[in-house]
């Protein structure tokens, strides 16, 4: 029900509020403790480990052990999860209801559908991660922030400011600040 809805809503932000204060206590941890300089990979410096050093310098291997199956555990739901809803979404709301105007073609097609697309969207994580494996990783979740924040306003804004608002009006929102993201991305002096 709506009251439980909005309870969960409360959890979830703060939660998620509670993790983003901790990241910046690990920021200071690992720049109090462990200095820049010893935030090295090979011989390179690697921002992208930071925590995972931390953990060592404060608990030993034990711990930097358990904080990197944490993280490639995390890393592993988070890629599963974003790979199941992007091929479901985009057979069922996309394929589907889009292009077929709610009907299915032949019976399981848009399971096949679902497993084509999840098999892109992986070939594609794949691709974009040995691309960006020199970059840091705070700075890509930024990039990822910004570009949904900008694909969502104006969806939101306008569902809740336009009356006659529709659903080709919400995927052209989605459409126009997904591009204007992207293309100041590709501008941006910082890529």
């Amino acid at each position: 029900d709506a009251k439980t809805a909005r309870g969960s809503v409360v959890w979830a932000m703060l939660l998620i509020g509670l993790f983003y204060i901790m990241t910046t206590f690990l920021g200071f941890g690992a720049a109090t403790i462990l200095t820049p300089d010893r935030i090295v990979v090979d011989g390179k410096p690697n921002d992208n480990m930071a925590a995972p050093l931390l953990a060592q310098a404060l608990g030993g291997e034990v711990f930097f052990a358990f904080i990197s199956a944490v993280a490639f555990a995390t890393i592993l739901a988070v890629v599963a999860g974003l790979t199941i809803s992007a091929s479901t979404s985009f057979a069922h709301d996309f394929y589907t209801n889009v292009i077929h105007h709610g009907r299915e073609r032949a019976p399981g097609e848009e399971v096949r559908v679902a497993r084509v697309t999840a098999f892109v969207v992986g070939a594609l994580a794949i691709f974009l991660a040995i691309q960006l494996q020199t970059i840091n990783v705070a700075f890509l979740v930024g990039l990822a922030f910004a570009v949904a924040a900008s694909a969502n306003l104006p969806v939101i804004v306008l569902s809740i400011f336009w009356r006659r608002f529709t659903t080709a009006g919400a995927v052209w929102g989605l459409a126009a600040g997904l591009a204007a993201s992207i293309l100041l991305i590709i501008l941006s002096p910082s890529i």
